[in-house]
């Protein structure tokens, strides 16, 4: 029972983190809502802004400036959190390839392989919580500017929602969570 939970989670936990991978390297955190009227679709990220012609499909990056020029904080904030989430992910997934049973590294010793699972799952919490919030971070920010927008009247031709890389960071942070669950409360 212990082999296949820790199994379970680490295909969650791999799945997962590829997501956060993804989710920071891919630039549709924010995307236009009015396809209507528009002849081009708009995709926002954390490195750069794409546009792509909808009757050709040509697609035109802008990439932001530097990485150290100034920035919107939800760009910012977002970058940090998602890439100690990475990082935290992929130290976990580490931790975790050599706590697992089937693994026979330190086969002697399985209470140092549960400690490392458990030790896993522990990292990979807290970096899916600070995924987490990065993702919710931008996407709170996005609503809370198409509302103030909304709420004064304004139009500026387009307006944003949530892209599919704000949604595949949500999910990646959610799965290392209940990975993390699967290896801290449940291993045991």
């Amino acid at each position: 029972m212990s082999a296949a939970l820790q199994v379970t989670a680490f295909g969650l936990a791999l799945l997962s983190t590829l997501f956060l991978l993804l989710a920071t390297c891919t630039d549709c955190w924010m995307v236009n809502s009015d396809d209507s009227l528009e002849v081009s679709h708009k995709c926002r990220g954390l490195w750069r802004e794409c546009v792509t012609n909808m009757q050709d499909g040509v697609r035109t990056c802008d990439q932001y400036d530097s990485i150290l020029a100034e920035h919107p904080v939800k760009i910012v904030v977002t970058r940090a959190l998602m890439i100690t989430a990475d990082l935290l992910a992929g130290l976990a997934l580490a931790t975790l390839i050599l706590g697992l049973d089937c693994i026979m590294f330190l086969k002697e010793d399985p209470c140092v392989k549960l400690k490392m699972c458990y030790g896993a799952g522990v990292i990979l919490g807290t970096g899916s919580i600070l995924g987490l919030i990065g993702s919710l971070w931008y996407a709170v920010d996005v609503y809370v500017e198409r509302a103030m927008l909304v709420s004064h009247n304004i139009f500026l031709g387009v307006h944003y929602d949530f892209g599919w890389s704000c949604w595949l960071g949500m999910a990646g942070s959610t799965g290392c969570f209940v990975a993390s669950v699967l290896l801290t409360c449940c291993l045991y």
